[in-house]
C-alpha cells in the first residue's frame, strides 16, 4: 500500500515555501531552521531525517535531527487546550498511522485546520522514517499529553531503540554517565532537546556488546501548569508477541 504521506516528511519544519512537504530524500530548509548544534560524545546531529539511521553507527548512542518548527504551528499547538491535543497508545504498520492519529485527534476534538494536518503528516512521516531505520514492519505509536513527572529518574529504555519528539512543552532532557560513574548516579553535562526535534536513542536491547552511557528523563514539570505532547516511537517486529508479553 503506498504511505497515505507519499513518503514526504510534513511541514511542521520550514521549507522554502510554508505549506510544500520536504521530500525524505531531498530536505531544503530556510536558513535559521536549524537548531544549536550539539556536541556531546555518542550524540550525532544531522540536518536531514534520512541521516537518522546513524543510530547504527558502532560510536552513537543517539541521532538527533537538528529542525525548528514553524512558528505558526508553534504557536497553534502551544495555545490548544489540553483537552483538544490527541492521545494515543497503538501498535501500527507505517501506513495506517495517518487515518489512527487523525481518529484520535478525532476523538479529543482537534480542530480540523491546516496545523492539524501539519502535525498528522509528521507523525506519519516519522513513522515511516523510524521503521525504515530499524527494518521493522510495525511501530508502537504513544501519544502522550503530559501535565507531571512521567518519568522522573535518568535512565536506559528497555527496548531496542525509542523515538522521542516533543511537540508541545519543555523537551526530553539527556545526559552522560562518567567513565567512573556507577549505574543510579546523575548524569553529566545534561542537556534538554528543543522541542519538536527528534531524537532516537539506542536502549538496553540494541543488539551490541557496547553499552549506551547515554540517559534520559521527562523534564520535572509538576506544579508548573506546563503541559507536553509527546511522541513516542518503539519498533515491533512481531504483534503477537507483543500482546503477549503485555499479558504478563
Amino acid at each position: 500500500m503506498k504511505p497515505l504521506v507519499d513518503r514526504t516528511l510534513a511541514t511542521i519544519s520550514p521549507a522554502g515555501e510554508e505549506n510544500v512537504p520536504v521530500e525524505v530524500g531531498a530536505p531544503d530548509y530556510r536558513e535559521g531552521s536549524i537548531c544549536e548544534s550539539w556536541d556531546v560524545p555518542g550524540v550525532h546531529a544531522v540536518d536531514a531525517p534520512e541521516a537518522l539511521t546513524s543510530i547504527a553507527r558502532p560510536d552513537c548512542d543517539a541521532v538527533i535531527w537538528q529542525r525548528a518548527p514553524l512558528a505558526s504551528f508553534q504557536t497553534w499547538i502551544d495555545t490548544l487546550a489540553p483537552e483538544k491535543l490527541p492521545a494515543a497508545r497503538l501498535i501500527l504498520r507505517p501506513a495506517q498511522v495517518h487515518a489512527a492519529v487523525q481518529q484520535c485527534c478525532d476523538l479529543a476534538g482537534t480542530p480540523d485546520d491546516a496545523e492539524r494536518a501539519r502535525l498528522v503528516d509528521d507523525v506519519t512521516a516519522l513513522a515511516h522514517v523510524f521503521a525504515d531505520s530499524m527494518g521493522v514492519p510495525f511501530v508502537r505509536v504513544r501519544l502522550d499529553v503530559v501535565t507531571g513527572n512521567a518519568c522522573s529518574k535518568f535512565h536506559t529504555d528497555a527496548v531496542r531503540a525509542r523515538l522521542i519528539c516533543t511537540y508541545r512543552g519543555t523537551g526530553t532532557q539527556v545526559g552522560r554517565l562518567g567513565a567512573d560513574a556507577a549505574r543510579g548516579t546523575e548524569p553529566e553535562d545534561v542537556r534538554t532537546v528543543p522541542t519538536s526535534a527528534p531524537m532516537i536513542l539506542r536502549g538496553t536491547l540494541w543488539p551490541s556488546t557496547h553499552t549506551t552511557r547515554l540517559l534520559h528523563r521527562s523534564p520535572p514539570i509538576k506544579g508548573t501548569g506546563e503541559t507536553r505532547l509527546l511522541l513516542v516511537l518503539d519498533p515491533v517486529e512481531d504483534t503477537f508477541a507483543e500482546i503477549d508479553h503485555t499479558r504478563h
